[in-house]
């Protein structure tokens, strides 16, 4: 571990002191102004963010999207004014007035960072560790980028070069997902990352001596990290060209990830507030406040001061970033000439366009064959990883119970990973048992650009993955979730594998598609419409699948629609006509809709059976279309799912009847399970007598 970094070209000026220390006065000031939010470390972190954002990092203001940009994750998104400060010093659009409405109603600057809403944060980072695990996933994103498009190139000589930088807190570290996710930055070799490690030593309950005693540097060593330590100036702020020198080292080791732990003081250079858990939550009050800014040189009776020549200074890097962009422009250019047909699938697959004629790879099923759904979808991946490149995934340990093995020879490993299928730029990811990390990276990867990601484990170890599923949804994050053994159907592993509550607990996230498909065929139209919303309605799509097998029915394109009318009700002639009940089901629970349809029409009662793969798509559907599958004036309804019913109270209104699981599961065979947890045919027939029944009242 290197803990005195060699000196270097660092340019240091007093008007670069001076932005700093009014990036202080600000992040004061803005906190004090709203009365709430985080000063501390903003104040203690503002040397390191000013030293990345005008003198490492690869950027250009003007072009917030620029594809050959560093990318930058503030990890502890409570100190979002360290981002916030440094927007508006670069000039991404930021302005005074923004800084001053910090935390307030419709403003761009909101108390934790959000994607989209504000030009140049890459990311929503709310829950600690998340931003972290984004970070990894923007350093295997760029690695695979590169695998697509320019694989040959020397290192350090491709357009397609480049760091993420991130800054992560102890509160990071900590939360486990950041585990999993260094974990597996470590084993990936992943050289293109650079954590800064703010190690403060304070939290919201004072010193993190509280909850907080092992070497991080040691076990980041122990993951495969290239660590480096840098210490204070004497005078208790950082030392701005050790720190440099390391954040430069850093971004040379381009074998390994590297994190920098650097001591800092929360809320320096506060004569009262500095060191002390109050200064992390709280605003420093006013006294304090003028206290500091006496410290530093500024009026006390000034508020939101910021020099013209401060600035102007600061505003240069706008005009560095512009010849950044025109270098790597040319380089670009260079590329283009010599690498004409991936230079057409990089103009694609930027636009968010699919290759001409990529639905023809899409399998089709034959009609009264069972197959799991799982299979299935193992069968579409092959098809369309065959014809879109920028499709990968893998599962967190279990691709073969997912099928989610896109391509069995060619693994996303570091070159010198002693699998013989291993590849650096390989199609198939193997996350590892890290569900938590797996979401959180696949986030990264999809706020990254230019892949397409996906990800599987069981549906009940969604449970592992909901914190980043919810932020996906948040940032409409085009990923895809393969969640399979959707239910009791997975057997005789038992009730801590079944999945009861999850579909309707998903199903609660705004913004998240869930797609459970009722057999082979709906899961390859589920598939394609997946691929086709990841451009022009991009949002994250959970895919839910059984382990058993289930009939194979004739392939019905309004699937696409998320609800549509299976099987139409008939009269005793075999003839069409109005349904006296309406069936609705989905996944492996359509088939049982289709037997009791069956008994009720011997019986001489029309049903209908609905299928409902995605109640998301069918929502969005136009008034007309709904009414057509779920006609008002039919209130004889039943809905049938292996899972707790609180999905279909709205769908079956006051007259209709559920049939559900209210309880968790058992180990046995699935079809012991569905026979004695009352999940049959005979039982949905019953449901509907007694709606039908319910209605004439």
């Amino acid at each position: 571990m290197s803990t005195k970094p060699t000196t270097t070209d660092l340019e240091w000026t007093e008007l670069d002191q001076r932005a700093v220390d009014t990036v202080r006065v600000l992040a004061m000031d803005a906190v004090q102004k709203v009365g709430n939010g985080h000063p501390g470390t903003a104040m203690s972190l503002a040397p390191a963010a000013y030293l990345l954002f005008q003198k490492l990092m690869r950027h250009d203001p003007s072009d917030a999207r620029w594809t050959g940009r560093d990318r930058f994750v503030l990890s502890p998104g409570h100190t979002s004014l360290t981002l916030y400060i440094q927007l508006y010093l670069s000039g991404y659009g930021l302005e005074l007035e923004d800084l001053k409405a910090f935390r307030t109603w419709d403003s761009r600057t909101p108390g934790h960072p959000e994607y989209g809403h504000t030009t140049g944060v890459e990311t929503t980072t709310g829950p600690l560790g998340q931003g972290i695990a984004n970070a990894v996933g923007m350093a295997m994103a760029a690695r695979y980028e590169r695998g697509l498009f320019d694989p040959d190139a020397a290192p350090g000589t491709s357009p397609f070069d480049h760091t993420i930088w991130t800054i992560v807190s102890d509160g990071d570290l900590e939360e486990g997902v950041s585990a999993e996710a260094s974990s597996l930055a470590g084993h990936q070799k992943l050289g293109n990352i650079v954590a800064l490690y703010d190690d403060n030593h304070i939290s919201i309950e004072g010193d993190t001596a509280t909850a907080l005693s092992e070497d991080v540097l040691k076990r980041y060593e122990a993951y495969g990290w290239h660590v480096q330590r840098v210490e204070q100036a004497p005078s208790g702020d950082f030392d701005v060209r050790a720190l440099y020198a390391a954040l430069r080292a850093a971004q040379e080791e381009t074998e390994r990830p590297s994190i920098i732990a650097a001591r800092t003081i929360i809320a320096w250079p506060a004569p009262n507030a500095q060191n002390t858990e109050a200064s992390h939550g709280s605003a420093l009050g006013e006294e304090e406040v003028a206290a500091t800014k006496r410290v530093l040189g500024f009026d006390p009776e000034k508020h939101f001061e910021v020099a013209d020549e401060v600035l102007e200074h600061a505003r240069k890097v706008v005009d560095r970033g512009r010849e950044a962009r025109r270098a790597w422009e040319d380089g670009l250019a260079e590329w283009r000439e010599a690498n004409p047909d991936r230079a057409a699938e990089f103009d694609r697959i930027s636009a968010g366009k699919l290759p001409e004629g990529w639905e023809k790879a899409l399998p089709s099923f034959p009609a009264g064959k069972d197959m799991a759904t799982r299979k299935a979808s193992g069968a579409v991946l092959k098809g369309l990883g065959g014809v879109i490149p920028e499709l990968w995934g893998g599962s967190a340990d279990l691709a073969g119970s997912n099928n989610t093995t896109i391509d069995a020879s060619s693994s996303f490993l570091p070159a010198d990973n002693p699998l013989p299928e291993a590849d650096p730029y390989g199609r198939t990811v193997h996350f590892g048992i890290r569900e938590h990390a797996m979401g959180s990276t696949m986030n990264g990867i999809a706020l990254h650009g230019n892949t397409r990601i996906y990800g599987g484990t069981f549906l009940v170890f969604s449970d592992y993955m909901r914190p980043a599923v919810r932020l996906a949804a948040l940032m409409r994050l085009p990923v895809t979730y393969v969640w399979t053994h959707d239910s009791i159907g997975l057997g005789e592993d038992g009730p801590t594998h079944q999945p009861v509550e999850h579909l309707a607990a998903l199903r609660a996230i705004p913004g998240l598609n869930m797609v459970r498909p009722a057999d082979a065929n709906e899961t390859a139209i589920a598939w394609r419409e997946i691929m086709r919303r990841h451009g022009d309605r991009p949002a994250p799509h959970g895919i839910a699948l059984t382990r058993q097998n289930v009939p194979t029915y004739e392939p019905n394109e309004d699937a696409a629609r998320g609800g549509y009318v299976m099987f139409e009700a008939a009269d005793s002639e075999g003839r069409e006509c109005e349904p006296q009940v309406v069936l609705i089901a989905t996944g492996s629970e359509v088939q049982l809709a289709v037997a009791a349809r069956e008994s009720l029409q011997a019986e001489g009662v029309p049903a209908r059976v609905v299928s409902m793969p995605c109640l998301e798509w069918f929502e969005e559907q136009d008034q007309t279309w709904r009414e057509r599958v779920l006609p008002p004036s039919v209130r004889a309804r039943v809905a049938v799912e292996a899972g707790v019913g609180l999905t279909w109270h709205r769908y079956v209104g006051d007259a209709g009847r559920i049939v559900s699981l209210e309880h968790f599961g058992a180990s046995a065979d699935y079809k012991v399970l569905y026979r004695e947890f009352g999940l049959t045919g005979e039982a949905v027939a019953a449901a509907a007598r007694e709606s039908i029944a319910a209605a004439a009242r």
